[in-house]
């Protein structure tokens, strides 16, 4: 049996199963929210078993037993999450086998298995969660399994769990420099597969379809949307409507998107100064991006479609940034009627029977799409309408009952009415929603939109003119557009009132409203340096950096960078211009570093003869060859005698093999 077979298979230290069972635990904690219970109650089950079989309390798994355990594991995944397939219940899958295989760990060889695993579950909690904190936590785990893995060498200091984790925590700072240069300088790929998110782990935002009460859900929610940095100053307030979709098709309760993956690219005129910004959006799950009207970006995978929003190929599941550019004062559509007639005068056969007579009254007073539009925002505000994150039931007839009736409602009942009133009355109208506002930062270097911005506006078609914009919300509640949902909804308190523990409710306490902005910057960078780090970026910086290089030139500096690094590390290690050139100075220091195992130490200042007596007490069965050795060593270093420095070694040699192996390799190992 060769000596690295006999290792592998030797038992597991007391120290190493300690800081396996600590790594299990920590890698666990992150994935804690989309785990099911019954992986807990399973990884305290397994390791009470563990610590059980080390305390001889109980016996190692049979092999029916580890096929149940197995199975069960297989079944708690099929019925937790319907499936063996898929991102949620592979992860499952991967930390059910983490977990079970502690009951079987016998040798080296299984905690390595399990160490690797370890490393592995580190990386998918970044599938779910990879802001800074998240980030910063996997240290934890990451140090973890480094002591257990220094743990497994049979030695006096891996005996000892602090300075164990001492010296993970030193490799770990060993390796950072070359994780920084493979990080700036690692070739950014995409994804070579894209797994569906579970559909019970959807993630809020705006859907591809509205109904009177869904924006009023969303308006619940602080998460955060997207942040946007400008290239320069940021337009008015009033002006920040970011476009998701729009909705054109209307069944009489819900409004939904018309559009096509096929359908052309829309004809727009470029009028007035263009704005450029960067926007790095939360993961959502949804295909489209915000912008500002009309917007153009840089990704290669993402494009305008026929309604004026944009869209990538692969929806977002990870935190995204891109650039983009809008010409907020173009012109969009302004002699293509053709769509516009087409669907966006539809309307369900009958219903709404109030709506539609009104419909007719305006067209017959205000025969210019214009000035009926002016009419009905001049009705909104003067009659008593309410914007209201409470708003009562409409009935059946939901347009009728909301115009008619309850005169309460959120951004949906207000544009979805709108909408139906100005088709009714033979003016092409759709829906758009999106968000609309944000708040500053408190360095003023971006906007952040939160879910609690979303938005829903009207846009009407009229020839030579083309899409124009009206937010009826704006003429019932002109807070709303100015200042955000908060100023809005002071009076009748339910801003966030689902969230009483969100720290955006409480923004009039000065000092809180500091820690929370000043953490929300720390996002932002975090953000922008290290996740939104992708390829457009990565070349950007190297261009700038090195002016133009292709990927030989990448390649070599990226080699060329990790040798110097190795190098420098290396030097730091091992600290060549510390080393004595004094060859028998040498010799004693070998000498020293072969009794302290021992437990005899040179203390500071003890000269060699004291010390060579001290020893020779301490193992008097080996005073002689202490003696011979120290004879030796003072002959040549005090007596001018001409030994030659391999009569040291091999008094050295000869104590060696003198020493008791066993006691020695006991004594080391702090047995």
């Amino acid at each position: 049996m060769s000596s690295a077979t006999a290792t592998s298979s030797q038992p597991i230290p007391r120290v190493a199963l300690t800081w396996l069972l600590v790594a299990q635990a920590v890698v666990i904690i992150p994935h804690l929210e989309h785990l099911p219970l019954w992986v807990v109650a399973l990884w305290l089950g397994c390791a009470a078993w563990r610590i059980q079989v080390f305390r001889m309390r109980a016996n190692y798994p049979s092999g029916i037993a580890k096929l149940a355990l197995v199975a069960l594991a297989g079944l708690g995944v099929w019925f937790s999450r319907g499936s063996l397939l898929g991102l949620d219940a592979g992860v499952v899958l991967l930390i059910s086998a983490f977990v079970v295989k502690l009951v079987e760990l016998k040798t080296r060889r299984d905690a390595w298995v399990l160490i690797l695993l370890g490393f592995f579950a580190v990386t998918t909690s970044y599938l779910f969660q990879d802001d800074i904190l998240a980030a910063a936590f996997s240290v934890l785990p990451v140090l973890a399994l480094l002591a257990a893995a220094i743990g497994l060498q049979q030695s006096g200091f891996a005996a000892r769990p602090m300075p164990t984790l001492r010296l993970a925590g030193g490799l770990l700072l060993q390796a950072l420099p070359l994780m920084l240069l493979l990080f700036l300088l690692f070739p950014r790929m995409g994804p070579l597969w894209s797994l569906p998110m579970p559909g019970d782990k959807s993630m809020t935002g705006l859907s591809d379809s509205m109904a009177p009460g869904d924006m009023v859900e969303l308006s619940q929610s602080a998460a955060l949307a997207f942040r946007v940095s400008f290239d320069g100053s940021p337009p008015p307030r009033s002006q920040l409507y970011w476009r998701a979709l729009t909705l054109e098709r209307f069944d009489g309760t819900r409004w939904s998107t018309a559009f096509q993956r096929g359908d052309r690219e829309p004809q727009w005129q470029r009028q007035g100064q263009p704005l450029q910004y960067q926007v790095i959006m939360e993961p959502n799950g949804r295909p489209w991006l915000f912008g500002l009207d009309v917007a153009q970006t840089s990704l290669g995978d993402a494009r305008m479609m026929s309604d004026f929003h944009l869209e990538r190929r692969l929806p977002v599941r990870q935190g995204l940034l891109y650039r983009a550019t809008s010409w907020p004062h173009a012109l969009l559509e302004p002699d293509d009627a053709t769509r516009a007639q087409r669907i966006n005068l539809a309307l369900p056969q009958g219903g709404n029977p109030q709506a539609r007579a009104w419909a007719r009254q305006l067209r017959e007073r205000y025969p210019q799409p214009a000035e009926l539009v002016q009419a009905m925002l001049r009705h909104f505000r003067e009659q008593p309408f309410r914007y209201t994150l409470r708003p009562p039931d409409v009935g059946p007839e939901r347009i009728d009952g909301f115009l008619f009736d309850t005169r309460a409602g959120f951004c949906e009942h207000y544009a979805g009415a709108m909408t139906f009133v100005l088709r009714a009355a033979g003016i092409p109208a759709r829906v758009v929603t999106g968000y609309q506002g944000g708040e500053a930062s408190a360095s003023g270097n971006y906007l952040a939109i939160r879910q609690f911005d979303a938005h829903a506006w009207v846009e009407y078609w009229q020839p030579g003119r083309g899409w124009t914009r009206v937010d009826p919300t704006g003429a019932v509640s002109p807070e709303r557009i100015e200042q955000g949902l908060e100023a809005a909804m002071s009076q009748e308190g339910s801003f966030l009132e689902a969230d009483p523990f969100s720290p955006l409710r409480y923004r009039n306490f000065a000092l809180l409203n500091q820690l929370r902005m000043a953490w929300d910057d720390v996002n932002y960078g975090w953000q922008r340096w290290v996740l939104g780090y992708q390829a457009e970026q990565q070349g950007d910086m190297l261009k700038n950096w090195f002016g133009g290089l292709d990927r030989q030139w990448i390649g070599a500096l990226l080699v060329g960078g990790g040798a110097l690094l190795l190098a420098v590390l290396a030097l730091v290690l091992f600290k060549p211009w510390r080393r004595s050139t004094d060859l028998q100075l040498q010799s004693f220091q070998r000498f020293e570093r072969m009794l302290a195992p021992l437990g005899v130490h040179r203390e500071p200042g003890e000269g060699a003869r004291d010390f060579c007596r001290r020893a020779s007490r301490v193992l008097p069965a080996h005073a002689q060859a202490i003696r011979s050795y120290l004879e030796a060593f003072e002959a040549q270093r005090y007596g001018g005698a001409a030994t030659a420095p391999a009569q040291l070694r091999a008094h050295l040699a000869r104590l060696r093999r003198e020493l008791p192996w066993r006691l020695w390799s006991a004594r080391r190992n702090g047995t």
